[in-house]
């Protein structure tokens, strides 16, 4: 249930009504502020409460409003219809993600093998324009004999690549006894697709206050990924990023997954969440990431995840789909032409003299 808070009312006034709302129904609040409105919702048995009595509290209250769907706190329904925004901190300044910011690009590679490496890549991808590197210090495999990554030692690695580039950090946690080393070095932790329903993961990385960039997992439907989502939120991180990396369908000869792009179109009505697109592990090849970049900026993408590597037919992990820093920077100026059209492109920082 929501209370949507007419424009102009004191903010002594919201406070009032929260805790009256909270005192009197027994319920948690949370307040939304948006640019057009402020927004109370309320957390807990709300199925018996009467909206008109919630109405009558206040003169300044315009509307109460059930949230009809499964997941509240993630539906879009709960902020009166206004997007969210996840702001991270990096050393270079503030990253924002949200349908009303520009598009925020990360990339890097797969796994992080070795210092020399992911400093150079970290090097490059930011010369193209990336504002955070990637890279697996943790790796889940199908296999057990395959690389499943350096571990805590490449944590020590993506923090060389930062303090060299500046560069925000994305890097995924498998296991909770983990979640504090990678808190240390992560600026955004992602918690991967096949964990997406680990719910003891999604509780734990719920109650620290690193943005989590939540990958949809790999057969989930959009409503389990949606709830996955509600478990972080309801842990207390508002810090959200939903990620669509693929999902497997009956074919995959000629792609490795099927990137399901109508999510952006059903995500954008169905919650405020900032969304994400991973062309690289969507498709698995190289030579069709560029077309599935464009046709996400052209569905208004929040950001996208590019796989790069300097030498892809060496990588220990995932070099099919890897671009080589070349071909990334002649992406990036190819994304640069479709995402100027949606006003989507960050402008350059004006150079002081």
């Amino acid at each position: 249930m929501i209370v949507v808070i007419k424009t102009s009312t004191p903010e002594q006034e919201i406070n009032r009504i929260r805790q009256e709302l909270q005192e009197t129904w027994q319920v948690t609040t949370e307040k939304s502020v948006g640019r057009h409105k402020t927004v109370i919702g309320l957390i807990g048995d709300t199925a018996t409460l009467d909206p008109m009595q919630i109405q009558n509290v206040s003169p300044w209250i315009e509307q109460v409003l059930r949230v009809e769907q499964p997941f509240k706190r993630v539906s879009r329904e709960f902020r009166h219809g206004q997007p969210s925004e996840v702001a991270v901190s990096t050393p270079s300044g503030t990253v924002h993600f949200g349908e009303e910011y520009p598009l925020v690009v990360i990339a890097g590679p797969c796994s992080v093998e070795n210092e020399e490496m992911i400093v150079e890549t970290a090097r490059r991808v930011k010369a193209a324009g990336a504002k955070f590197i990637r890279g697996g210090a943790y790796k889940p495999r199908t296999s057990p004999y395959a690389f499943q990554g350096h571990g805590e030692s490449a944590l020590g690695l993506l923090a060389a690549a930062r303090k060299a580039t500046g560069l925000g950090i994305i890097t995924e946690v498998m296991d909770t006894a983990d979640l504090s080393k990678v808190a240390e070095v992560a600026d955004i932790i992602q918690v991967g697709a096949r964990n997406m329903q680990n719910f003891p993961l999604l509780k734990k990385v719920g109650a620290q206050d690193k943005p989590i960039f939540l990958k949809r997992g790999i057969s989930a439907t959009i409503e389990e990924w949606l709830m996955a989502a509600e478990y972080i939120l309801d842990a207390g991180n508002p810090n959200v990023i939903l990620c669509e990396r693929g999902i497997r369908t009956f074919d995959q000869r000629y792609t490795r997954n099927t990137l399901d792009l109508s999510v952006l179109p059903v995500l954008r009505s169905l919650t405020h969440l900032p969304i994400a697109i991973d062309p690289s592990h969507g498709t698995g090849k190289a030579e069709y990431v560029p077309s599935m970049a464009f046709a996400a900026i052209a569905a208004d993408a929040d950001s996208l995840m590019i796989e790069v590597h300097p030498n892809p037919a060496k990588a220990l992990s995932d070099g099919p789909q890897s671009l080589t820093p070349d071909r990334f920077d002649r992406l990036m100026n190819e994304m640069a032409a479709i995402a100027k059209l949606r006003n989507r492109w960050p402008q350059p920082e004006p150079v002081l003299v």
